[in-house]
């Protein structure tokens, strides 16, 4: 048999489904399944269910396509049946999402017996993903920060952090302007770049001298992980 064939198709090409095969695809399915479970825990923190859940998802994947194979009116009613999944589960971040449909596909392979593409792609997808992971793909620069500065309103200037602004960062967006406490203080927010990260404690400072010593946050940009 050609190794890059469907294990279920005989000499003659016809689908046929046996103990063997299916315990060979049920057992690639399982192998593959906690081989991305393992790798969804690289650098990020996802529940018990969602790992094991990831893990067996092949084979429930893979079961269902052996059975609805060659069904159209089956396939259907098991696409809406799938299509409810979304309406009772917790929104995911991006990369749950992605793993969610590597299993799927992976459950797809394996179900339609074409074991060894299923592995390839797997371990492709894998291996890419970690290296995007580990590497500085896509990251956002180190020094980019997010400053809150409070204000009276009896002080408030368009211009009155520039100067500080100029001396300590790259480059400064006022995002939003905000009043707080009855309309008698303001909260200006700016995405910035520091020019050195050592001299955050001295560039406060200046600010809360600046500001009458009221609130200053100078902190990292936080990513919404509910976020695509």
């Amino acid at each position: 048999m050609n190794i890059f064939e469907s294990i279920f198709a005989n000499e003659s090409g016809d689908i046929t489904l046996t103990i063997g095969s299916f315990l060979l695809a049920s057992g690639m399915s399982l192998l593959l399944g906690f081989i991305v479970a393992k790798s969804t825990t690289f650098k990020q923190s996802s529940s018990k269910s969602f790992i094991t859940t990831l893990a067996v998802l092949p084979l429930i994947v893979q079961v269902i396509i052996m059975i609805v194979n060659g069904n159209i009116g089956t396939g259907i009613a098991v696409m809406g049946a799938f299509s409810l999944i979304r309406f009772r589960s917790l929104q995911g971040n991006a990369r749950e999402i992605a793993n969610i449909f590597l299993c799927m596909a992976i459950g797809l392979a394996t179900g339609t017996g074409y074991i060894l593409y299923g592995t390839i792609f797997a371990i492709i997808v894998v291996v890419a993903n970690t290296i995007y992971l580990y590497s500085n793909f896509a990251e956002k620069d180190k020094y980019l920060r997010v400053l809150k500065v409070t204000i009276p309103e009896s002080i408030y200037e368009m211009d009155l952090f520039n100067d500080l602004l100029d001396m300590y960062t790259i480059n400064h967006e006022l995002k939003s302007i905000k009043t707080v406490n009855m309309g008698s203080l303001y909260r200006i927010t700016y995405y910035l770049n520091l020019k050195n990260v050592k001299e955050m404690k001295s560039f406060v400072d200046e600010l809360r001298c600046r500001n009458g010593n009221l609130e200053v946050n100078l902190g990292f940009v936080e990513d919404d992980s509910s976020d695509l």
